[in-house]
Formats: C-alpha cells, structure tokens, sequence
C-alpha cells in the first residue's frame, strides 16, 4: 500500500537543488480508504429516501464530512461508524467492497465507470460543486490519470485492505461471544493494538492536502483547548514525521511539531522544529516588501520573538535576551508597534528570571506608559490598576477576543490576591470558570484548557485551603489534574500548588519532617519558593543560624530581582528569627522596612501582616497598650480576607495584650479583662482548629488554664490542662518560651 502512494505523488519542492515553496503536488489521490467512502457514496444514493428514515439520513450526513476530510481509517472502524449511523447501509457498503476485492480488476474499472453517472440527468444525485460533488470528480480525475501498473497496485492494495478489516471484524465477533469480564479486558488489549496497526495503515502514504489541513487544525485545536483528546506526543510526531517525509516545506507541520515537542520538555527538537517553521514561512512571503507588515520581514522578527520565548520558557535566560534584543532591533527598523509590546512584557518576564535584565526593562517603561501598559509592582493603586485593565477589556469584548478575555480575569485574580483582597479574588476566579468560551469547539472538547484556567483553579485551591477547607481544595487539585495531566504543559502550575498546600498543612501539624521532604518538589518548581520554604522549616526546628544564612542569602537574590512581595516575606521571617532569639530591639528596623514597602507597593494585606508583627515586638519589649492600638489598625483587613491562621494569630495576640495590659488594673477590671481575653482565646481556637494547627491550640490551652487559674475556675482549668497535656505528649517541644511565638 506504500508503494502506490509513493508512485502517485512526486516531491515539487526540490529543482535543481534548491528548496521551492510549500506545494502539494497533488491535490487528491486515489486510496481503499477512499475507495470504501466512495462505495458509501454510491450507496446513499441508489438507496431510496423510504429505505432510510430521515434520522439515519441526517446522521449519515454529519458522518460525511469528517470521512471526506481526516485521515484514512481501517475497515472495520469505517464498518462501526456507518453501522451507528445506518446499520441497513452498513451492510449494503460491506457486500459490495466484499464482490469488489475478492472480484477481479475489471469491477473496480466498471465501479469508476458508474460514479459519472452520478453526475447525469435533470435531476443528478450529487451537483457537481457541492463537496460530495468535488470529491467524487477528484477521485474520477486521480483514477483516471492513473498507469495500468499503478491501477493494479491500488487493487491489490484494496484487497490487502478488505482482508485486514475482515480479519478484525472476525476477531470481534468472537470477543462478543466470550463471557462479559473477559471481553472487558480482552477489548482493552485489543483497542490497544488497533490503534498501532490503524496509526500502521493511515500512516503509509502522504494525506491529500486537504486531510493534511484537517489534521493539523484539529490537533492544533485539542492542544489548545483539550490537552487530554489529542495524541499522545509520540503518536503525533510519528504523523508529523510521516507527513513531513512526503511534504517537507509544509511549514504548519513545523510548528505542530514545535508545540508538541514543547510538551515533552525537548529543547533541541522543539528549537529544530521553530526555526524550520519560520524558514518555510519566509519562502512563501519573499517577494513580499521586507519591511511591511506582511513578508519575511515580519517572519523575521516575529521568530526572533518566538526564540526568545522558548529560551525562556527553558530557563536559557541569556539567549532568550539576545534573541529578544534582536526582535527589538528589527521591530523597530520595521515601526511594528505590537511587536514592540509583546517584546515589552517578554522583558518584563525576563526581569523577573535575572537581575541584570531588569536594566533593559526600566529602559522601556516610558515606552509602556505611551501605549497604556500598566504594572501592578509600579505601586498603583488598585482602582487605577482596575481602570487601565477596564480599557483594555472593552477591546477584548468588542472583537470577541476570548482567549485574552481569560488572560485579563486571570491576572486581575492575581492582582487581588497580590492586594490582600480574597473576597475580589475569589469572585473573579469564579468569573471566569463560569463563562463560556466564544470560540466554538468540536462536541466533547473540553473548553477553556488554557493556561488562564490552570492559574484560577489554583488560585481557587488554595484559597479555600487558606480558608480550611481541604475537602473542597482537595476536589480543586483533583479536577485540576483531570483537566491538565502531569504530562500537559500547564501541570506545574497545580503540582506547585498541590505542593505548597501539602506543606503548610504539615507545618500547622507540626509535621516538620514531612514538610522538608516536601522542599525538595516545591525547589524542583520554583526556586525561590523551594529556598523561602526551607528556611521556615529550618525556623521551626530551631535551626536559627543556617536558617539566617539562608534568609539572608535569599533577600539579596530577590532585592536584585525586586521581588518585593518576597522580599516583605523574608523580612518578616528574619524579624521572627530575631525575637525567638530574644532580640527584638534588633527586629524593629528589620519590621519597620517590611512595612515601608508594603506602603510603597500598596500590599494592604502585607502591610497588615507586618503591623501584627510589630505588634507582638512592642508585646515583648514590655508595652502592650501601644501594641493593642496597632492592633485595632491591623486587625480588620485580616479578619476581612485574612486566611484562618493569620485570623486565629491575631486573636490570639490580642488575648495576649489584654492579658499583658490587665497586669496594673484594679481587681474587678482585671477580672474583666481576662474574662474578655478568654473569649477572643475561644476564638483564636477556633480559627486554628479549623486549619488542624494542634501546635498552637497547644499554647491556646495553656494560656487558658493559666487564665481559668487565676480566676479560680478550677474545673475549666483542670480541662485546658488536661488537652494541653494530651497535645504537649503528642507534639515535640523545641524549648522555645511561648510568649516569643506569634
């Protein structure tokens, strides 16, 4: 069957040695595959309308165009989607390819003969431009222009064909027979060796170009929208291979393959493939101006661009910059405005990944400002940052532009978890899973498979993990990892997640050693995050000099970075590692820059965060009043859109500061206030049973006996010690005085 495609088709892109443009050099070709929807053709049209009710008509029709138009199937499948369809027609179709090949060569002639009649009368059953019509009058015309040499290798091709789809027809007869249980697992294996031997027989000869089109549109949609129903990356690139082998300038092809190297992480194929791709697209636009808008001046610096990317995407932080300066260069030769933008916000990313490209980005904030492209870290307010996004959404909404439509809820559920505000994130997460997508795609594609989607589901895990409720985050993560399978390439982003709402769940168990077995992954994702982590569980198991060495280390890499959201992060961690280790004089600079930056940058929920902290400083350095008035300040955005742990801290240190504050009350106020902090530790309980935080339920408990004690409430006392007793036997003591823990 190889050899009758390899006869019909020549190669029209190579003369004389060099490379033409992506040309097919024949439009349709003759195959069984093709010969078996002819006869389903013939069929349903010397088939009378009472023969076939109006159901199985229109069904047998929307099976038509996917027939004309995919790649060839074995037999036996085409037998099972007609059977679905029409089981009458089913059986006509397989009578008569069964009396063509195991006939002789004269019945597919005579077959050929009568398809032209097809085509005569007043009243014809096809119209010659409807596209049954051109399908029939392209295969009339491949046949005929066919050698008798090649007429014979087709029908012996034929007969190989028939004899295979009976062979499977045979074989799943007689599964049916066997008993249910093993028919199951007999079916799987069976399912399983098909798909290899139909990848066999669909992929020996060259697809027509318009089965060549269909196949890439459609996996080039399924990449995009649903991952998990496309290929598998080896099934696709053994097609791509096989149709670039017959078509090697079809530069759609490249780019197919590019993507799908990209999700197996394959740097030099992935390169490979790119460059191959904007090679073949600057030959089929050379005779366009090098410097308009259309050409390979374009191509030019569109594939400086898409280098770039790539280089970053695999950490190769130095080329993706010189590729980008180099789109730059030639997008600015050009005046191409929105090529300039999206070398802009590439920069931006790149001044993410490394310190000394952030220079390069400060150069082209003025740039930014004249077209409108506004940065949530340039310290804007947030109704001003809303504002900019609100313009740019009308646009997107006025030209149906769905697919930034996503990008736009996505980043402002970033942005409003960047500001402290969980309420506004969570309603825009839940915005966008709920819309519908613009685009229409194929029945039974999922919709909305994009990065958008990944970044607010995961949002959305942990902010009701934040809010303590595993269950629900934990059905997230489970849909999350449905929907983007560990092999896609957006499944970082819930394995980041995942991670992290594993480690702090272990933290607030006082699992410490689960927790650092988990740094390693949360690393493997994301550096920063893996090193910040491990210096909280260094922390926690009172390691304070290699966890300062290591806080310290991290703030310079991410003050070089700007980072500031981390860097606010760190100081925090660097000023509870001073007051554990009774300084905490030396802790309030560390505390008041924090604080600063949370102002500069308009981080209201950090800000709050830092506020607490100093707070509890003031509490250790022996003035809780002015402590309890920084509270007031800082307690309601926490209470607000806080997560359950920061809420039940912060109760708990207002408990503290009471208790602390009532030392030179009279005794009926004492009695008061005590009575007061008992309430808001009942509270703080609450909250940090929620999150399962026995740790600091443990201190709870005991400053409640502590307090029950004092006012003579033996037996409420005797209960708090005897849960302190129960939970100080089952969680380790690091030794550490249980004021100095916030």
């Amino acid at each position: 069957m190889a050899s009758v495609h390899e006869s019909l088709y020549f190669n029209p892109m190579m003369t004389n040695g060099v490379v033409h443009a992506n040309v097919f050099g024949i439009k349709e070709w003759v195959t069984p595959y093709k010969i078996a929807v002819l006869v389903l053709l013939n069929e349903m049209g010397r088939t009378g309308e009472g023969a076939i009710s109006l159901m199985e008509r229109r069904r047998l029709n929307l099976l038509l165009l996917p027939l004309l138009q995919g790649p060839d199937i074995t037999l036996s499948k085409l037998y099972k989607l007609i059977e679905d369809s029409c089981p009458q027609l089913a059986n006509s179709v397989q009578i008569r390819i069964k009396l063509m090949a195991e006939g002789e060569l004269k019945d597919m002639e005579q077959f050929f003969d009568d398809l032209s009649d097809s085509f005569s009368g007043t009243e014809p059953e096809v119209h010659k431009t409807s596209v049954v019509g051109l399908f029939l009058r392209h295969m009339i015309l491949a046949y005929s222009k066919l050698s008798f040499s090649q007429v014979y290798k087709l029908y012996t091709a034929l007969q190989r064909y028939f004899q295979y789809g009976e062979k499977k027809t045979v074989e799943d007869a007689d599964m049916e027979l066997t008993s249910r249980e093993e028919g199951e697992r007999k079916m799987e294996k069976e399912e399983l060796d098909v798909s290899v031997r139909e990848e066999e027989v669909s992929c020996s000869g060259p697809l027509s170009q318009k089965q060549a089109e269909f196949f890439l549109s459609q996996q080039a949609a399924l990449l995009k929208n649903d991952e998990t129903k496309a290929l598998t990356p080896a099934a696709l690139q053994k097609e791509l291979n096989n149709l670039l082998k017959f078509n090697p300038d079809f530069a759609e092809a490249h780019y197919l393959s590019y993507l799908n190297n990209l999700r197996v992480q394959d740097v030099f194929s992935s390169t490979h493939s790119l460059l191959h791709y904007f090679d073949r697209l600057i030959l089929t636009g050379g005779e366009s101006k090098s410097n308009g808008e259309e050409g390979y001046g374009r191509s030019l610096r569109y594939a400086a661009l898409n280098l770039a990317a790539l280089h970053c995407r695999f950490g190769h932080y130095q080329q993706a910059e010189l590729a980008l300066q180099e789109a730059i260069r030639i997008a600015q030769e050009s005046n191409d405005h929105v090529c300039l933008q999206h070398c802009l916000s590439w920069l931006y990313v790149l001044g993410q990944k490394r310190a000394d490209s952030y220079v390069l980005l400060e150069h082209s904030v003025k740039k930014a400002v004249h077209f409108g492209l506004p940065r949530a870290f340039a310290g804007k307010t947030a109704n001003k940052l809303m504002d900019a996004l609100k313009d740019s959404d009308l646009l997107h909404w006025k030209h149906s532009l769905s697919e930034l439509i996503d990008i736009s809820i996505a980043q402002k559920t970033a942005i409003w978890r960047l500001y402290g505000r969980s309420t506004m994130a969570l309603q825009q997460a839940q915005m966008l899973l709920s819309m519908n997508s613009l685009e229409s795609v194929n029945a039974g594609v999922q919709q909305n498979n994009t990065e958008s989607f990944a970044v607010a589901l995961c949002h959305l895990a942990e902010l009701h993990a934040e809010q303590g409720c595993f269950a629900a985050a934990s059905e997230v993560l489970k849909h999350l990892k449905e929907r983007f399978p560990p092999n896609t390439q957006h499944a970082q982003l819930w394995m980041l997640c995942d991670q992290k709402i594993q480690f702090d769940r272990a933290m607030n168990d006082g699992k410490y050693h689960l927790a650092d077995s988990l740094v390693t992954g949360i690393t493997a994702l994301n550096g920063i995050e893996g090193v910040y982590r491990k210096a909280v569980v260094l922390q926690a198991q009172n390691q304070m000099s290699e966890a300062h060495k290591l806080l310290q280390k991290l703030l310079t890499y991410c003050q070089k970075l700007k980072n500031t959201e981390m860097v606010i992060s760190v100081l925090l961690s660097v000023a509870e590692l001073y007051w554990r280790s009774s300084s905490p004089t030396i802790a309030m600079p560390v505390l008041l820059h924090a604080l600063a930056l949370s102002k500069e940058y308009r981080l209201q929920y950090l800000a709050s965060e830092t506020v607490l902290n100093l707070a509890f400083a003031q509490l250790i350095l022996g003035i809780p009043e002015q402590a309890l008035s920084l509270l007031h300040m800082a307690i309601e955005p926490i209470l607000a859109d806080g997560a359950i742990l920061d809420k039940g801290r912060a109760m708990f240190l207002v408990a503290k500061c009471q208790v602390a504050s009532a030392a030179s009350y009279d005794p009926s106020k004492k009695a008061e206030a005590l009575e007061a902090a008992i309430e808001n530790l009942n509270e703080a309980k609450n909250y940090f049973a929620k999150v399962d935080c026995k740790e600091r339920i443990r201190d709870v408990v005991y400053f409640q006996a502590r307090l029950y004690h004092t006012l003579g409430k033996t037996q409420e006392r005797n209960r708090c010690a005897m849960l302190f007793r129960q939970l100080h036997q089952e969680l380790p003591s690091h030794g550490v005085p249980l004021i100095n823990h916030l």
